[in-house]
Parts: structure tokens; C-alpha cells; sequence
């Protein structure tokens, strides 16, 4: 493990896609901000003490992106949590994950994180527009802060412009690296321009996350999650956060991942997710586009997953729920800078696919995605690149 400036500056390269859905799953599905914060720094923490690798830590996407779009219910997403657990407990234990992952081509896989990194780029893009489901919500481009523009300019154009180029400039400096500069840019513009009010009601103490706050869930609940929820979210869960995951940490750290396999990718999951439940937090998992994230912005030890997860630690046990008060002062188009640096990171891994048939069932699965969504693509990638393998197809 090495701790120095550039793990620091690759634990925070993540926070794009970490924070505005766990942000939006505290706010508007009423999940508990101590719980979450607490669950996100162990699972960092202990990830990598076992790993010995950097591993991402991320929110559940599908879960997550339909939870605030509709408004559903703590009790209806903690049953999610859970289900979802007790899912990945199974396939784990019993070794199932292990064979599906020997059944999904290589050519999927790369299609899978072409397609998140496509999606990453689009949702960075968007974060610096204004125009993303978040931010669309309270009608504002940086929904925390007073200022929403410099003269005839919006500020979150001006911001993301000014990210982009320091990070452009720096992504590969050691002395300056561009992690940490974008994201103090990111605060020094929270504190001149957001909503300073918001810091006053601050009461920093000792907190500690409470044990099943909403109780056990009813059957109603995990009805609703089960159909809703946790199916649409399995295939991108196998695909995005186990295999693609699992092959894209062999890609970067080779030898020193053999740690990272299918099995305790998905085991590690289980436990951080039942955690969540738990402590009334969201549902946990790894994800290709989180690791590509910490990587390109200078992650190459699992020193950088103790420094961001001593931070989430710190986070929850002195400010508790006041801890998402400090988290509005990045703002929105930061974030999303940090998204499109790490969707290209993510994208270009597809440079080793030479042969027509794969790039075939790699653009088929981008654009499935971009029409429907990152399940279909996968499960449409895996039947596509099955049918290709025959000698009487051609592309």
C-alpha cells in the first residue's frame, strides 16, 4: 500500500458517479445519510485490506436511477438491499457466478464497458449542461448553490469548462495531480458561490448509525422491489460490476489481483449490501467505470481505497446527516468532469478488439444501450456473440 498525493488524488476520482446518486437517494428516498456514509467507508476500507488492489465502491445504478425518478420508499428500497443480498450470498456461495463468468465472451465484457463508459460521458456532459434528471428536478444547474451564473453565463458551463482544461492539463502530472486540483477547485467554488447558510446549522458529534430504522420489510415491499427494482438490476450487476470489473482489474493490476475473482467480487457485494440494510443505507456494488476512475487519476495501490474510506468513515461519525451538507459545496459540473474523464478511461479498453465479429456485438451492445438500457444490451451481447461464433455468419 503507498499513500501520497497520487492515491489520494486516485481515491477521489470516483466521486462523479459516487456521490449524486447517493445524494439522491438520501434526499428523496429518505435513506439514512449516517448509514450510508458508514457502510461506503468500511466497504472501501475492507475491499482493500482483502483485494490488496484499488476496487470501487458505487451505488446500485438501476436501483438507484429508478428509486428518485419514481420517489419510492426507504422500506421499498432497503427491501431491495436485501434481496439483492441475499441473491449474490447464493450465486456466490454456491460458485454459480463463477460459471456464468465463464460463459460471457470477452467480447461482451468489452461491450459492457464500452457502453458504461459511453454513459458516464453522456451523464458528465449533462452535469455540466444542467440538463440531468437531478438537477432537473429543482429546475437549477447546481442545485446547492446561490450563484447559478457569472453575467449572461451559467456558472456550472463555467466551472466545467475550467475542470475540463485543468484536467486535461494535469492528468498526468505528479506533482499537481489533476484529482486533487479539480476537486479543490470544485470546493473553492462551493465556498464563494454555495449556499453558505446550509453550513451554519452544522453540529459536529459523535454518530452512530441506527439498526434497522425502518424496520424489517413487508411483504408489500418486497413485492414491489423484487419486479421493480432487483430484476432489472441482476444482469448489470453480473455484467458491469462482476466480469467486467473482475477482467478489467486483471487488465490493470495482473498478478496482483488474483485476488479479485467473480466469486468474492460478488461475496463482497452480498455483505456490503446486507450491511446497508441493515444500517437503512443504499445498495452497494463494484463497478468497471468506478475502477477506471480511480486508475486513470492515479489509484495504483489499495492505499487509495483507506484514504477514501477513512473519509466516508470521518464524514459519518461527526457530522452524521449533516455530512450531505458538506458534499453540496462540489459542485454538479465537477462531478461531472470527473464522469467523462473516467467513461474515456473506461471506453478505450476496447482497443484490444481487432476481429469484425466482436466489434459488431460491441457497437450492437452500445447502441442497445443507448436505446434501451445496459441489461438488454447485455443479455442481446451475450445471444449475438454466441449466434457470430458460427462459421456460416459473417459481419
Amino acid at each position: 500500500m503507498r499513500f501520497n498525493r497520487m492515491e489520494f488524488a486516485g481515491s477521489l476520482g470516483d466521486l462523479g458517479t459516487l456521490l449524486p446518486i447517493t445524494i439522491g437517494m438520501i434526499v428523496i428516498n429518505g435513506l439514512s445519510a449516517t448509514g450510508t456514509f458508514y457502510v461506503i467507508g468500511l466497504f472501501y476500507i475492507i475491499a482493500g485490506y482483502y483485494f490488496r488492489v484499488p476496487v470501487s465502491v458505487q451505488p446500485m445504478k438501476v436501483i438507484g436511477a429508478y428509486a428518485i425518478a419514481t420517489g419510492m420508499t426507504a422500506q421499498q428500497v432497503c427491501s431491495s438491499t436485501l434481496l439483492v443480498s441475499l441473491f449474490l450470498t447464493l450465486i456466490g456461495l454456491t460458485g454459480a457466478i463463477t460459471r456464468i463468468g465463464s460463459l460471457i465472451p470477452k467480447e461482451v465484457v468489452r461491450g459492457v464497458q464500452l457502453s458504461t463508459g459511453i454513459l458516464l460521458m453522456s451523464q458528465g456532459v449533462r452535469f455540466i449542461l444542467g440538463t440531468s434528471a437531478f438537477q432537473q428536478t429543482g429546475n437549477v444547474a447546481e442545485p446547492f448553490f446561490r450563484v447559478q451564473q457569472i453575467g449572461m453565463i451559467p456558472l456550472g458551463l463555467l466551472l466545467g469548462i475550467a475542470g475540463f482544461a485543468v484536467t486535461a492539463l494535469l492528468l498526468n502530472s505528479k506533482r499537481l495531480p489533476a484529482g486533487i486540483a479539480v476537486i479543490a477547485m470544485g470546493l473553492v467554488a462551493g465556498l464563494l458561490f454555495g449556499d453558505m447558510s446550509e453550513l451554519t446549522t452544522i453540529r459536529p458529534g459523535l454518530h452512530f448509525p441506527e439498526l434497522l430504522p425502518y424496520g424489517l420489510p413487508q411483504i408489500s415491499d418486497l413485492s414491489v422491489a423484487l419486479f421493480v427494482l432487483v430484476l432489472p438490476q441482476i444482469p448489470m450487476t453480473i455484467g458491469n460490476a462482476v466480469v467486467a470489473s473482475a477482467d478489467l482489474s486483471k487488465d490493470y493490476f495482473h498478478d496482483a489481483a488474483e485476488k479479485v475473482t467473480y466469486k468474492t467480487m460478488t461475496l463482497s457485494m452480498a455483505i456490503a449490501s446486507g450491511a446497508s440494510f441493515l444500517f437503512g443505507g443504499i445498495p452497494l456494488c463494484h463497478g468497471a467505470g468506478g475502477l477506471a476512475a480511480h486508475y486513470r487519476f492515479g489509484a495504483r495501490t489499495s492505499g487509495s481505497n483507506l484514504i477514501i474510506g477513512c473519509m466516508f468513515l470521518a464524514l459519518a461519525l461527526f457530522f452524521g446527516h449533516d455530512g450531505i451538507i458538506l458534499l453540496h459545496l462540489l459542485p454538479m459540473s465537477i462531478l461531472g468532469v470527473l464522469l467523462i474523464f473516467a467513461g474515456a478511461q473506461l471506453g478505450l479498453s476496447i482497443l484490444d478488439m481487432m476481429n469484425r465479429k466482436h466489434m459488431f456485438v460491441v457497437l450492437l451492445m452500445v447502441t442497445v444501450t443507448l436505446t434501451a438500457n445496459l441489461a438488454w444490451a447485455f443479455l442481446i451481447g451475450i445471444g449475438c456473440a454466441y449466434a457470430l461464433r458460427s462459421e456460416k455468419t459473417s459481419i
